[in-house]
């Protein structure tokens, strides 16, 4: 039988009908306290069908996790207005999904590129040195080995530094409760809720949407998304009273997870602030719908709500501890022509949030000018105009929009474009990065749940690898993405610039970063090479080295 194999870089995206013509990838540094991948592809004799097993021989095995990658479908890759810097644009397989293979069995086929993808996860006391990682595959049925390919990780003395930027990938509870199709706030669902929040905080999510309503997001104009209100209202004679029970739990089941700030969902509607959120309670012992579509945000019975809540809800997150770690939301992604209304939503509920951190994901700068938001969320194509001004914690963060020369990371964009995102935010100090898709698996609008494995573009109208970076588990646990881990590598790259800024100036660490480029590194200009992100990581990881070294003299 005839097989051809290759180790290719985490940064290499295999198409199943393309042999890779990418440079082989057969070593590289890591630092203790770092997780990293590379890949192992193959193909074999046209016509030939079985499966193969894979055995991973190494003094570190017991770090290593082993994937197989798999590939789904796009219908919409990429909007015609975007720019170049794409993979493909053409509907079809991208590969993206990476299913636990802890027997190490996959299948391959002739005429085909698959593979499996290799992750090495370091604690912070793994020991230093150069350690073979050897791979070995053979057929199911057949004992003898049919390929053997061997790694070489050189594992450093430095440990990598804990992450200082908060990054959200929004966490979309009722999505968990319509794919498993079990009830909101079961048993089932907090278990659920837990497995997918500790998968989120590994891979560099530090701060969770908290739905104290069920957050007006992502939601067709007098449509509704399934309740997930963590804050039981109740209607009494002489006003509300509040529980806050499940938002003890959710706030301690995070934190128990990796979490250390939050996020509380939007108080007022996306793109403008026009209306109230969903917002259910119980009178009399029956549950009802208290606000919604129907209720205008400058209503003065919901403003009269809000202020009450806000008050009460301050109070218990300040006995929780964690108040100094809340940010607040009026309204996702308001425009100039809404800045009106979104004025007089946050201007309802300015004094009882005086004292909080009020941001929001918008483009214009106007409403940092006015005052409105205090922590504006640029996205990356409209970030310019706040670099120069000064903010005490600069936010960035990017969506389906974003595919003209910034990063993102789209299916069908190169793993670089996602990975160069972690030596722009360090270069431009930037304090937070948002992104709204964690596990979006409803189509546009939520109007209708859908399998992300058949369906990776919310309907066909955004594009794949917009809405989600994992999927649906059969065990209950999310199965992450190619997407998820690069993304992740981004910002462990970030974290190794700062541990370099400690042995020098962040302007010095910037001049040699540039250097590196060849000319400023912006967030529209910058190297669209794999090799150049793979070098330039190794590049850092020496100067580290040797600097640790010289200290030690």
């Amino acid at each position: 039988m005839y097989v051809k194999t290759k180790l290719l870089s985490s940064l290499d995206k295999v198409f199943l009908d393309e042999e890779p013509t990418q440079p082989a990838w057969t070593s590289m540094s890591m630092l203790k306290g770092e997780t990293s991948s590379f890949q192992w592809v193959a193909t074999v004799d046209e016509g030939s069908v079985f499966e193969a097993v894979i055995s991973v021989e190494s003094p570190l095995k017991e770090y290593i996790r082993v994937y197989t990658v798999g590939h789904v479908p796009s219908q919409f890759p990429a909007y015609s207005h975007s720019d170049d810097n794409f993979l493909r644009r053409t509907p079809g397989l991208y590969p993206d999904v990476l299913f636990p293979c802890e027997d190490g069995v996959f299948n391959l086929m002739g005429g085909q590129w698959r593979g499996v993808w290799i992750e090495i996860d370091l604690p912070d006391d793994a020991p230093a040195g150069i350690f073979p990682i050897r791979l070995c595959v053979k057929s199911i049925y057949d004992p003898q080995y049919f390929a053997e390919e061997e790694f070489t990780l050189h594992v450093l003395e430095a440990v990598l530094p804990n992450q200082t930027l908060i990054c959200t990938e929004w966490f979309h509870c009722d999505c968990l409760s319509v794919y498993y199709n079990i009830p909101v706030f079961s048993e089932q669902h907090w278990t659920l809720m837990r497995n997918y929040m500790e998968n989120a905080a590994h891979y560099g999510a530090n701060m969770i949407l908290v739905p104290v309503f069920t957050p007006p997001l992502d939601t067709q104009v007098g449509g509704e998304r399934p309740t997930v209100q963590l804050v039981d209202v109740n209607i009494v004679e002489d006003g509300y009273t509040f529980g806050f029970e499940k938002l003890d739990r959710y706030l301690d089941m995070a934190m128990n997870s990796g979490f250390s700030y939050f996020e509380i969902s939007h108080l007022f509607t996306q793109w403008g602030a026009g209306h109230a959120p969903k917002i259910v309670a119980h009178k009399d012992g029956v549950e009802v719908k208290l606000f919604g579509w129907e209720t205008n945000a400058g209503s003065s019975e919901y403003l009269y709500f809000l202020n009450t809540f806000l008050t009460e809800l301050k109070t218990f997150l300040n006995k929780k501890g964690v108040l100094d770690h809340c940010r607040f939301h009026v309204s996702d992604e308001p425009s100039s022509l809404t800045i009106d209304s979104y004025a007089r939503a946050r201007n309802g509920v300015k004094d009882v949030l005086s004292d909080c951190c009020v941001m929001d994901a918008l483009s214009d700068i106007s409403f940092y000018h006015d005052g409105l938001v205090p922590c504006p969320i640029p996205a990356l194509d409209h970030i310019e105009p706040f670099l120069s001004e000064g903010l005490s914690e600069l936010w960035a963060y990017y969506c389906c929009g974003q595919t003209v020369d910034v990063s993102n990371r789209l299916m069908a964009m190169p793993s670089a474009r996602n990975r160069i995102l972690g030596w722009q935010l360090y270069k431009y100090n930037v304090k937070g990065f948002l992104h709204w898709g964690y596990n979006f698996w409803f189509t546009a609008l939520s109007k209708k749940a859908i399998n992300p494995y058949a369906v990776t573009d919310a309907g066909a109208l955004l594009p794949s690898g917009d809405p989600f970076i994992v999927y649906p588990g059969d065990d209950g646990r999310p199965v992450p993405s190619i997407r998820q881990l690069v993304f992740f590598d981004a910002l462990q790259d970030m974290r190794a610039l700062q541990l370099l800024e400690s042995f020098m100036s962040h302007e010095e660490v910037v001049a040699w970063l540039d250097a590196e480029c060849g000319y400023p590194l912006t967030f529209s200009k910058y190297p669209h090479d794999s090799r150049w992100l793979l070098d330039s990581r190794q590049k850092l990881n020496q100067k580290i080295d040797r600097l640790i070294s010289n200290a030690k003299l």
